[in-house]
């Protein structure tokens, strides 16, 4: 099965700006459906939730389906699927929900690969409660964060495990499954970053072995939304601040304030659309979402390939992107040029690719590229060999 990418890219209106677009790792564009299912929730009767009215049962309705399709992307029971502002703000609620059990002698572990939306959250949580906070490391050679790598920083006084499935500075995939199986080993939980990794790959709670996990539809061609998905038998354990009106059901315990309706209708749309990449593709919406993603993912290898064999080409480029298994995200520097100057150049030339540290300050400050961090080039579902082209064609143009 392949991507017919040009049918993709026929339904994506910001793509006809003309540039060629590697910030996807930043927030990819949004496909007409997506825009189309936003604009119908707000043309539309729309109340509180209830279903009395046509306004209350639309509103029900969407977010009943939004739970349902997130539920199908991340292969777990919609009960468990909480919807809220961003990734960062569900995991500092999360954090501070958890921390009201930690005390002194509590630790918490965190890695210096991750985004600081799942290092900071946990830090302060623990500060706050008195816990201690541990380090895992990872390999600056190889961009590996190795279960040993977790292993060494684990005890019986582990409570919580902070860890990203994929990097989102250099692609790191950790192996998340044999993480969440030290962090039970010692009686931990595992929070996993999936925000990333869901942009590339099937994902899969129970074969993670996360007992919390977050994305961020914004980076798999939604609008502006944060996830977080967990067994809904774990989530009635917990006990967040809310108003005393509101409901105590899970999620909806979980969820402060009304939901924003429309991007969770964006939300249902965007996981339509990743199910029918490939079109004609038999089964569920599951099924088909898995299927997709092996389509992508193998597209987006080829693509990936193609542009670390130019870089190599080009001379004088360091990539950082080198783990066994990672996703198509390059993070590269220019001897001789400041990776603002070469975002700039290439800015010049249409092709859009950022330079920063982009959140992982630990991680780029562990490469020795302190906060200034390198250029990012990350791929999509509309990414295609042109861009590529272009890509190499306006680096290989840089003054040197």
């Amino acid at each position: 099965m392949t991507l017919d990418v040009d049918a993709i890219r026929s339904r994506i209106p910001a793509l006809k700006s003309g540039s060629a677009r590697f910030d996807a790792p930043g927030g990819t564009q949004t496909p007409q459906p997506v825009v189309d299912a936003i604009a119908d929730a707000l043309t539309r009767p729309l109340a509180n939730r209830g279903r009395t009215t046509e306004g209350e049962r639309n509103a029900d309705d969407i977010v009943t389906d939004a739970r349902s399709a997130l539920g199908d992307l991340l292969g777990t029971d919609p009960r468990g699927v909480v919807f809220g502002r961003s990734a960062t703000q569900l995991a500092y609620d999360l954090s501070r929900t958890l921390a009201k059990s930690w005390g002194p002698g509590d630790e918490v572990v965190v890695t210096r690969l991750d985004h600081d939306s799942n290092i900071r959250p946990w830090v302060q949580a623990a500060e706050a409660a008195g816990a201690t906070v541990r380090w895992a490391d990872f390999d600056p050679e190889t961009g590996e964060l190795r279960p040993e790598h977790v292993e060494a920083v684990l005890s019986p006084r582990t409570r919580m495990v902070a860890v990203t499935a994929a990097s989102n500075l250099i692609g790191t995939r950790p192996d998340v499954p044999a993480l969440a199986a030290l962090a039970h080993g010692v009686g931990a939980l595992l929070h996993v970053d999936a925000v990333h990794h869901a942009s590339h790959a099937a994902v899969d709670l129970a074969a993670l072995g996360a007992d919390t996990l977050v994305c961020s539809p914004y980076k798999f061609l939604g609008p502006h939304l944060g996830v977080l998905a967990a067994r809904p038998e774990f989530l009635e354990t917990l006990r967040p601040d809310k108003l005393l009106p509101s409901s105590d059901a899970v999620p909806e315990r979980f969820e402060l304030g009304t939901l924003p309706y429309e991007l969770l209708a964006g939300a249902r749309a965007a996981v339509d659309f990743l199910a029918d990449l490939v079109p004609d593709t038999a089964g569920g919406r599951r099924d088909r979402l898995v299927a997709s993603f092996a389509a992508l993912e193998a597209h987006e290898d080829a693509l990936r390939e193609r542009i670390e064999q130019g870089l190599a080409d080009l001379g004088g480029v360091t990539v950082y992107s080198r783990a066994a298994r990672r996703t198509p995200t390059l993070l590269f520097t220019v001897a001789g040029l400041r990776p603002a100057d070469v975002s700039r150049h290439l800015a010049e030339h249409s092709v859009d690719a950022p330079a920063g540290s982009f959140y992982a300050v630990e991680a780029a400050r562990r490469l020795g590229l302190g906060d200034e961090g390198g250029v990012r080039v990350g791929l999509a579902p509309y990414s295609c060999a042109e861009d590529v082209d272009r890509l190499l064609a306006a680096l290989g143009s840089l003054p040197r």
